[in-house]
């Protein structure tokens, strides 16, 4: 919903950005339908949508979990990745040597904003880009890319089965 780029843009842009942002998230909360977990680096968001965002209910009563991705960019999640990885490494009490040494990826899977979820098997790029936009450069590593020309906010049901028909004609080949 907002990367860590679109804070180039200007305060008056941000602020409607953060305050659209604020609602969706309130939306998603009062249907109680799924949990909602916040991906991306907090610390650079305003206090109040922080706040909210890190103490967003769960939903029990489902399997699904939406990600709103704020505050998020691919990059930031990796350098916060190694840092957590490095952090619990020191609060372990091993030396920096020994971290490097047991360093894998794993181990920065782990420590992801989206870690204990499965990555995308597909993903949907929005808008005409033809780029990632620094969406998921980790997780997405094995995935199938969609590209669709419609801007996110006009993404209809048409669109995403388009993309589901797309995908299902592929062959995974996973890396292999």
């Amino acid at each position: 919903m907002l990367s860590t780029d679109n804070f180039k843009r200007s305060p008056e842009e941000v602020t409607t950005l953060i305050d659209v942002i604020s609602e969706i998230v309130d939306d998603l909360a009062a249907r109680k339908r799924w949990s909602i977990k916040a991906v991306g680096a907090l610390d650079v968001l305003p206090e109040a949508l922080a706040t909210k965002l890190s103490t967003l209910p769960g939903c029990a009563e489902s399997k699904l979990q939406v990600n709103v991705a704020v505050g998020y960019g691919g990059r930031r999640e990796i350098v916060d990745a190694v840092k957590g990885y490095l952090a619990d490494q020191v609060g372990a009490g091993r030396t920096l040597a020994e971290a490097a040494a047991d360093l894998d990826a794993d181990s920065i899977s782990r420590n992801l904003y989206t870690a204990g979820q499965p990555d995308p098997d597909l993903l949907i790029r929005t808008s005409g880009e033809q780029r990632l936009g620094g969406f998921l450069l980790w997780q997405s590593a094995l995935s199938e890319f969609y590209f669709c020309e419609a801007y996110w906010p006009d993404f209809r049901r048409v669109d995403f089965l388009r993309a589901l028909r797309d995908y299902s004609h592929r062959h995974r080949r996973l890396g292999k």
